[in-house]
C-alpha cells in the first residue's frame, strides 16, 4: 500500500514538472509554495527565488500592488474575477519584460487549509501572430492606395483626352462612346479595388473574433487534462485530445473559409457529397458547443429521430450547425438557455436553434442575411456581420431552406430544412 502511495506520488511529480504550461501553487496569503519546471523557465527565476516568495514578483504594477487584496476579496465575498474562470494577464520576467499568458486558476481545499493552483499558458506567439496580420493589413491597405492613385491619374488622363477629342467634330459621337465606356470600366475596376480592401482590412478582426471559440476550447482541454492525472482517466485525457483536435481542425476550416469568401460569392465552391450519419455529426458538434458555454447557460439538446443517414456534404453541415449554436451562445446572456432540436420529417431533416436572448430588431430582420451586417443592439458585442451571410449561402448550395423568428428582448430561432438525399447538387 505504501509503495503504491510512493508511486502515485512519484507519477504526480513527474506529471508536474513535465507539464508544457507553467504551473504555480500558492496559499491564501499569496505565497508561492511549488512551481514546476515550465514555470521556472518561462519567468526566469530558480526555485529558490521564487518558493516562499509573494506571487506578486510576477506581476508589473499596479497588479503586484494590489494583488493581495485580489485574494482577501475573494476569500472575503467569494465572488470569482479570475478563479475558476481565466482570462488573459501580463506577467513579468525576473528581466524585468513583460509577456501575456492565459491565466486559468483553480481553488484547492485540503483537510486543514486552501490553496489555490494557477497554470499559465504563454501568448506571446500568439499576440505576435497578430502583430503580423497587423502589419500584412497596413502593407495591403497601402498597395490598395498606390493602385487607387494610379486609377485617379489614368481618369485624370481620360478626362484630358477627352477634353482634346471633343475638339474633333468629325469623330465626336464615337470618340465620346468610347470614352464613357472606358470610364465605365474604370469605375468598376476602382469599385472592386476598394471592395477587396475592405475586406482585407477585416481580415484581422474577423480572424480575431472567429479564432477565439476553438482557441477557448483548446485551452479549456489543455487545463483539465492536467487534472487526470490517474491511469484510470486516460478515457478523459483522450476526451480533451480529441477536442483539441476537433478544435485546430474547426481553426483550419474556417481560415479556409475567410480566404476562399470570394471563391464562395463567385459560386466556385468545391462540395463533396458522401452519405453519413447526421445523428453523429449532430453529437459531435453538441459535445463542443458544451465546452464555450457562458456561465450558468444551459444548452438543451432534443433529437427526434432514430434515422440518421443523410447524403450531403458533411463539411458543409458542420458549418453551418456550429456557426447557429455559437452565435445563439454568444448572444444569450449568462444563465440563458439554447435549446437545439434535430427532427427527421417527410424525407428531410431539420434543424431548430432557439435561445432566449437579446432578439433581433424588427427593423433589422430584412438585412440579417447581408454580408457584414450587424444588428443595431449587437453593435458592442464582437462579430464580423459574415457568418448568418455564410450559412445561408450553404444552405441555398445543399438544396436546403432557411428561415428564423425573432423578437428582441424575448429571443431568436432558427429552422435548417435539408433534404436526406443530395445526389445532385451543383453550384
Amino acid at each position: 500500500m505504501v509503495k503504491n502511495h510512493q508511486d502515485a506520488i512519484l507519477r504526480l511529480q513527474t506529471i508536474f514538472d513535465s507539464a508544457v504550461d507553467g504551473i504555480i501553487i500558492i496559499n491564501t496569503s499569496g505565497i508561492i509554495e511549488e512551481v514546476n519546471n515550465a514555470a521556472k523557465s518561462l519567468f526566469g527565476f530558480s526555485e529558490e527565488e521564487m518558493i516562499g516568495n509573494n506571487v506578486n514578483m510576477l506581476m508589473p504594477n499596479p497588479f503586484a500592488t494590489n494583488h493581495d487584496q485580489y485574494i482577501l476579496n475573494y476569500l472575503t465575498s467569494r465572488t470569482p474575477k479570475i478563479i475558476g474562470i481565466g482570462r488573459e494577464v501580463i506577467g513579468r520576467k525576473k528581466n524585468g519584460e513583460e509577456f501575456p499568458f492565459w491565466l486559468a486558476v483553480s481553488e484547492v481545499k485540503l483537510a486543514e487549509r486552501t490553496i489555490f493552483t494557477g497554470f499559465v499558458h504563454d501568448l506571446s506567439e500568439i499576440k505576435n501572430a497578430e502583430i503580423r496580420l497587423k502589419k500584412l493589413n497596413e502593407e495591403l491597405e497601402k498597395k490598395i492606395i498606390e493602385r487607387t492613385y494610379e486609377l485617379e491619374n489614368a481618369v485624370n488622363q481620360l478626362l484630358s483626352l477627352n477634353k482634346q477629342l471633343e475638339e474633333e467634330i468629325t469623330n465626336k459621337i464615337k470618340i465620346q462612346t468610347q470614352l464613357k465606356e472606358r470610364e465605365a470600366d474604370l469605375e468598376r475596376g476602382l469599385a472592386k479595388e476598394r471592395e477587396l480592401g475592405e475586406l482585407k482590412s477585416r481580415f484581422v478582426s474577423m480572424a480575431s473574433h472567429e479564432f477565439r471559440t476553438p482557441l477557448s476550447t483548446i485551452l479549456s482541454s489543455v487545463s483539465l487534462i492536467a487534472r487526470y492525472t490517474e491511469g484510470h482517466q486516460q478515457s478523459n485525457r483522450d476526451k480533451h485530445i480529441d477536442k483539441i483536435k476537433s478544435s485546430v481542425i474547426h481553426l483550419t476550416g474556417i481560415l479556409n473559409d475567410f480566404l476562399s469568401m470570394n471563391k464562395l460569392e463567385e459560386g466556385k465552391v468545391d462540395i463533396r457529397i458522401e452519405t453519413f450519419d447526421i445523428i453523429e455529426v449532430w453529437n459531435d458538434v453538441i459535445d463542443e458547443m458544451y465546452t464555450i458555454l457562458k456561465a450558468d447557460q444551459k444548452l438543451i439538446n432534443t433529437m427526434n429521430t432514430e434515422k440518421g443517414w443523410i447524403t450531403s456534404d458533411k463539411k458543409i453541415l458542420k458549418n453551418i450547425i456550429i456557426n447557429l449554436i455559437s452565435n445563439a451562445i454568444k448572444y444569450t446572456e449568462v444563465k440563458g438557455e439554447i435549446r437545439c432540436t434535430l427532427d427527421y420529417q417527410d424525407n428531410s431533416f431539420r434543424i431548430y436553434v432557439k435561445d432566449n436572448g437579446m432578439g433581433i430588431p424588427a427593423e433589422d430582420q430584412k438585412h440579417l442575411f447581408e454580408r457584414f451586417f450587424r444588428a443595431s443592439n449587437a453593435v458592442n458585442i464582437e462579430g464580423t456581420g459574415l457568418g448568418l451571410n455564410i450559412v445561408k449561402k450553404y444552405v441555398e448550395m445543399l438544396h436546403g431552406n432557411m428561415s428564423f423568428q425573432s423578437e428582441q428582448f424575448v429571443g431568436t430561432e432558427f429552422i435548417i430544412e435539408l433534404p436526406t438525399k443530395n445526389n445532385h447538387i451543383t453550384y
